[in-house]
């Protein structure tokens, strides 16, 4: 164990001496971003190797104008919200969120699509809104809760869909927002379902070292030494590091459901602004089952709450403690941004572990 930190501090010390410059490496994945701290990582860096938290964490992303949107189907008395726990605390345009709103809202927290299916089955005189939040990891389960209601015919539930691609958003951080990352560490639970072949365009469009890590310390340590060695021999190259789980192809059975369901579509990211084919929408043949076709809605971009710089951060351009809001105004007790709210958000991490 000892000789893999050693051996790896000394590659990281090593790449920074032979470009001559700061290195920043993007850790894709909230999860990563949670457990770098938790194990002290950090400590064992080079000064000038900077790790930087990406758009990964999935509640963080979702673009404040979906937030309105959910909020405001919260309010009529026909529906019942069914969401995740992370989803209840962010607050909406008016600063009001779906743990603050009026208690006549009939809101319920899930575990997964599958409870807020039994939901509308227990309540046939509501709609049930599922607040399908996530990435390319959660939405298979989706789809199956989508498929199994039309096969069974249940009607009112339907789904306000705001899963999202990873790989999209990383194409869109390099061609524009953020073309000074260096290097991916790329997110484990993503890859499972995509495989680690997915981040090839990353590789030969950008030039940028992609290396999938699973989430204890000394994995996520050999990984970030194998993304410095690639700078060191200027051959930026695709590994996985967590081949235990992770094929280069990923899981095709998930892949096809997702297929079957859904469909890429342009979507809004808090942050990255509109990004092609990077949200999913359900297929025209589950249209009853889609909540904007439902009420008639269409998710429509908002700003960031006023002074609120989650935007930039999940984009790589500052650090949480770079936002005059953070550890002042906004904590984790009392957060006005996304990235405060979710146990996988950069600024909850940095809150909770780093110096502030």
């Amino acid at each position: 164990m000892f000789e893999i930190i050693e051996e790896s501090k000394n590659t990281m010390h090593q790449a920074c001496k032979h470009l001559g410059r700061g290195i920043n490496i993007m850790e894709v994945c909230g999860t990563h971003t949670v457990s770098i701290f938790r194990h002290g990582i950090r400590s064992l860096l080079p000064e000038k190797l900077r790790l930087i938290s990406g758009p990964g964490c999935p509640v963080c992303v979702t673009d404040q104008g979906y937030i309105d949107l959910l909020l405001k189907l919260a309010r009529r008395d026909d529906c019942i919200i069914a969401t995740y726990g992370d989803m209840m605390r962010v607050p909406g345009s008016d600063r009001q969120s779906l743990e603050t709103i009026s208690p006549k809202a009939d809101i319920r927290i899930v575990y997964s699509a599958e409870n807020a299916l039994e939901l509308a089955i227990e309540n046939p005189e509501k709609t049930v809104i599922f607040a399908a939040v996530g990435f390319e990891t959660t939405t298979p389960p989706t789809a199956v809760t989508v498929l199994d209601a039309k096969r069974r015919g249940i009607e009112n539930f339907c789904v306000l869909c705001a899963h999202k691609l990873v790989v999209p958003a990383m194409e869109a951080l390099l061609a524009g927002k953020n073309h000074k990352i260096d290097a991916f560490l790329c997110p484990g639970h993503v890859s499972v379902i995509i495989g680690y072949g997915a981040f090839t365009p990353i590789v030969e469009k950008f030039q940028r070292p992609c290396v999938v890590a699973g989430f204890e310390p000394l994995p996520i340590l050999e990984a970030l030494a194998d993304i410095c060695q690639q700078l060191i021999d200027e051959q930026p190259a695709l590994n996985c590091a967590y081949k235990a789980v992770v094929t280069k192809d990923g899981n095709k059975t998930a892949q096809k459901i997702i297929n079957t369901c859904f469909e890429p579509a342009d979507g809004y990211w808090r942050g990255l602004g509109k990004i092609p084919k990077s949200t999913y929408h359900l297929r025209d043949e589950y249209a009853h089952w889609d909540a904007f076709r439902r009420f008639d809605i269409v998710e429509e971009p908002k700003a960031d709450l006023a002074g609120c710089r989650c935007g930039e951060v999940l984009c790589g351009l500052i650090d949480p403690p770079d936002c005059k809001m953070f550890a002042e105004n906004c904590t984790t007790q009392h957060p006005i941004g996304p990235c405060m709210v979710s146990s996988e958000g950069a600024c909850a991490a940095w809150y909770k572990y780093g110096k502030h």
